[in-house]
């Protein structure tokens, strides 16, 4: 479908609003503090009416404490009601596709249909700590994820996954209760992979602005299958919201420098504000990062920019990534977004034109 089409059937779907929450770690604050932020900031989303509320995966930085999805999410599914809880994603290449399986399968166990399991393979850390991560370090990559993915996805469905050493491996511990699969990516490959797999796919723009072909690629290389017949496209947005458009360009520039010095090797935590902008002046940010894009500003702009994205892409969601020093400026941006979509109950919501 031309990307006009695409957006146009968009414009013509309700949109769905979802978080994804980093657990961002203040300058002065402590990754512990962070956590408890995460279940806040989950239950504030729950109230308000967001679809969905996903926990980032990333090890080795000072600036962000979300290092173990999978114990996150039962803590936030646990604390509350309706909302869908899942990974923003789980990093499989570290892992065993096996025990990630059995883990999700816990979770959808204990709670029922609302979780989903995200998955992602991106340069979440140091050389040195992605080694220490690896399940086998006999090698720097095994290089294995399609492979990884596939074997994953043949759990979940309960088919016998294609290594046949496997084959006759017992059920999953939590059936009936099954999460919903998703791949993660800013990728050519993962989009295709995703599509090849036939789960939804959830696009970084927040990482690689220019990702509405790779959603397109995504859809020309669905598979149906019984558990998802049509694809499946969410977008990943950076957004700050405010109650005027310079306060939020304020706000941003903690993530700025935050993403500046993570670039030059050196992350940090999230700095005040001040700081950042004084850092800013003096600092040049390299092409790369300038072009990422994040949508900035008072209510009626964010949902703007934020239907805009959401249009680009033909996407019937847009999940929230939020970072600021002050936790209140994050939760209100949030309130902010909710309010100016109209958020009641978790109700998709129509978009304007």
């Amino acid at each position: 479908m031309p990307a006009s089409q695409q957006s146009s059937a968009a414009a013509a779907r309700p949109l769905r609003l979802s978080v994804l929450d980093q657990s961002p770690i203040p300058e002065g604050s402590t990754g512990a503090q962070a956590l408890e932020n995460t279940l806040e900031l989950a239950r504030m989303a729950d109230r308000l009416g967001y679809h969905r509320f996903w926990a980032a995966e990333h090890h080795g930085t000072p600036m962000l404490a979300g290092a173990a999805p999978e114990a996150v999410i039962g803590a936030i599914a646990a604390t509350t009601a309706r909302i869908r809880v899942g990974s923003g994603g789980v990093m499989l290449h570290h892992y065993s596709p096996r025990k990630v399986a059995e883990t999700f399968s816990v979770l959808g166990g204990l709670f029922s249909d609302r979780i989903d399991l995200g998955l992602g393979r991106g340069a979440d850390a140091d050389l040195v700590t992605t080694h220490a991560l690896q399940r086998d370090r006999r090698v720097p990559d095994p290089q294995d994820y399609p492979d990884q993915l596939a074997e994953l996805v043949a759990y979940l469905d309960g088919r016998p996954p294609p290594d046949k050493r496997f084959a006759g491996l017992t059920a999953l511990p939590g059936l009936p209760g099954r999460p919903e699969p998703w791949l993660l990516g800013s990728s050519v490959e993962s989009a295709i992979w995703a599509g090849q797999l036939g789960i939804a796919y959830a696009f970084g723009d927040f990482i690689n602005p220019a990702g509405a072909e790779i959603a397109h690629l995504y859809r020309e290389s669905f598979v149906a299958s019984e558990r998802l017949p049509a694809p499946q496209v969410a977008v990943s947005v950076a957004a700050i919201c405010a109650d005027a458009d310079e306060q939020a360009r304020r706000l941003a520039a903690s993530a700025r420098v935050c993403a500046l010095m993570a670039h030059r090797g050196a992350p940090i935590p999230v700095p005040p504000v001040e700081r950042a902008l004084r850092h800013l002046e003096q600092a040049e940010e390299p092409t790369t990062l300038r072009a990422r894009r994040t949508v900035l500003g008072s209510p009626a702009t964010v949902r703007a920019g934020l239907e805009a994205v959401a249009a680009e892409y033909g996407a019937d969601e847009v999940i929230v990534v939020t970072v600021t020093h002050s936790h209140a400026a994050r939760k209100r941006s949030y309130e902010l977004i909710a309010e100016a979509f109209g958020l009641r109950s978790g109700e998709p919501i129509a978009q304007t034109a």
